[in-house]
Formats: structure tokens, sequence, C-alpha cells
């Protein structure tokens, strides 16, 4: 992109101008990324109304603009969904040129399936009433399983941060790494990370009798002396992660790291981490961790120079696969 130009709004033409906007799911990893780009952030007023409502005005024209929403869908998981829809619907009414959801961390995203009847299968009505709101195409993060981006009928760029996490582990110089897939659905993201790594793979396997609850049941792999890395693309109660760092520990790992894209932390994940074996916890801030708990274990990468690349390219309607040229979806 030799003649981006940093810019207040960086016009390819007369008439169309890039304009990034943040609701409030994470508003410092929007101010990263247009800091990137080389523009301010533009101007929104957002504000809660006593009853819970939500109402917003966008503070300067958006008229014939490409406007990007950063807006993950993280905890509170409605509103920040039901503020993303409203900032979409306000930009379309507003005659936006085009509407492109920056949506780092896909909430519902883990509900694509109905695994017994009379369930919903709500990862795709989020789909549907984004496209409802009048979204034009939607930029996201290592969803929970690839075949979501089937629920949109609007582009979707999938993006990934596992070659980064696994960038940082080349830098940090551990020996004897083996990468710990935690359930058989996720070795094949384990087995591209120990690829980039060039290291083997051990698999955890495990019962999950309940939401939210699980079981180690078995270690497959050579792990003694090793430094092992469970991979997985989220983190949230923790369970399955402190039992499978146990169940590593019984087995003779000399060392256990974990590494995520997505921090949920749900309750009591801080707690449970914190009070593990666990030498140290790789994240990234597609979701914002919490204040006010114990996050010494806890390490983390900044996605914001993927999403501004992804930006920029979708800006300039070129290729955004050439930012991961010669790699696969990798979650």
């Amino acid at each position: 992109m030799g003649d981006w130009e940093p810019r207040r709004c960086a016009r390819m033409t007369p008439e169309r101008s890039l304009m990034v906007f943040s609701g409030r799911g994470n508003p410092e990893l929007s101010r990263h990324v247009a800091q990137i780009l080389g523009i301010e952030l533009g101007q929104v007023n957002i504000k809660t109304f006593a009853d819970g409502e939500i109402y917003l005005k966008y503070g300067e024209s958006v008229r014939g603009a490409d406007v990007f929403i950063i807006q993950p869908t993280c905890r509170p998981v409605n509103e920040n969904l039901m503020e993303l829809l409203i900032m979409i619907q306000a930009a379309r009414l507003a005659s936006a040129h085009r509407v492109t959801a920056v949506v780092p961390w896909m909430g519902y995203s883990r509900q694509d399936k109905k695994s017994c009847p009379r369930e919903p299968i709500t990862a795709r009505l989020v789909a549907d009433i984004m496209q409802a709101a009048g979204v034009d195409r939607v930029v996201t993060m290592d969803l929970h399983a690839g075949q979501l981006q089937g629920f949109f009928g609007v582009p979707v760029d999938h993006m990934t941060a596992l070659s980064m996490i696994a960038d940082y582990f080349k830098m940090k110089g551990l020996e004897d790494i083996v990468v710990v897939s935690p359930d058989a659905g996720g070795l094949k993201t384990a087995k591209r990370m120990a690829d980039r790594l060039g290291c083997s793979v051990a698999v955890l396997t495990k019962l999950r009798p309940d939401h939210n609850v699980s079981r180690v049941m078995h270690v497959i792999g050579e792990v003694e002396g090793k430094t092992a890395v469970i991979v997985d693309d989220i983190i949230d109660t923790a369970g399955t992660l402190v039992n499978g760092v146990q169940a590593l520990v019984d087995k003779g790992a000399k060392e256990v790291y974990a590494a995520c894209s997505h921090p949920v932390l749900s309750d009591p994940a801080y707690e449970r981490i914190a009070a593990s074996a666990l030498k140290e916890v790789v994240v990234t801030d597609t979701i914002p961790l919490r204040e006010g708990v114990d996050r010494r274990k806890i390490v983390v990468l900044s996605t914001a120079d993927i999403l501004a690349d992804t930006i920029r390219n979708v800006f300039a309607d070129e290729s955004v696969s050439e930012l991961f040229q010669g790699e696969n979806q990798l979650f």
C-alpha cells in the first residue's frame, strides 16, 4: 500500500472516505487500530437509558463513506450485540457507502448446530440479524467453527491470530516443546502450530457431561520431560484447561503453557488459572481482560496490526487473503 497516507479520512476518491468507529465493547483495541491506520476514531455518542435501551448518534457525516465499526460481542454479550446492530443501522440510514462490522470475537459462535431436539442455532440467528441491520461485510477472527462463515450472505473475512501466537513462543526460545490439543476437534489447529514450531503433537481426551463442565480422561502422545503448550481458540471458565494442565503434569511434563485467541474468562477462570501449575497463558486482545483480578500469568498479544491491515485492504478493494498468503485458516 505504497500510496497510503495517514489522515483524518483516507480518501481513495473525492466521493469515498475511510471512517472507523468504536462501540463500547473494546475501545482500547479500536484506538490502537486507528493509530496504526494513522487516523482518528470517528465521533459517535452512545448512551444507555435508565431502562437499559441503547441510544447512539454519529457525531459527523458518514454519507458516501466506507464505515468500519469495531465491536466484539463479548460480555455483556447481549448489550454489545445490540449496540453493534444499532451502529450498523444508523450508518446505513445515514447513507454510508458500505458498512463493515469488525467483530474480533463473535458472541454466540459456539451455538452453531443443534446438539439435541428443540435447541436453536443461535450463531445463524446472529448472522441473520446483522444482515437485517444492513451490514455489507464482516471481519472476524478465529471463529469457533470456520463453517460459520456460511451463515452469512455477505462477504466474511476470517482472520487468524495463531501465527502471531506461534511466533511469540518461537521468540521465547523454549526447548523440547510439544503442542497439545485440548480435544480431538482441535487436533488440526495443534498440528499447524506444531509445524510452525517444529515440534510434536499430543491430544487430551475429555468427557463433557454438561455446558462448561469437562473432565480430562487421557493424554495421547509423549509429554514426559517436555514443555507442553496447550492451544485452543477459546478459554472460558478454564475448567478444561486446568484439568488438562494437571493431566500433563501427572504424565511428567516439565512445564505447561497455554494459548488462545479469545480470553472469554468467565468466573472462576482467573482464579483457576492463578492457582494452577500453568507457567503462562498467552491470549490476544479480541476481548478485554477484566480489572481487579489476578492476571499475573496472562500475557496479551495485540491483534491491532492484523485488523488494521485487513481494514486497509478491504477499503482499497485489495485481496485480504494475501495477508496470510501460504497459510490456511487455522481455527
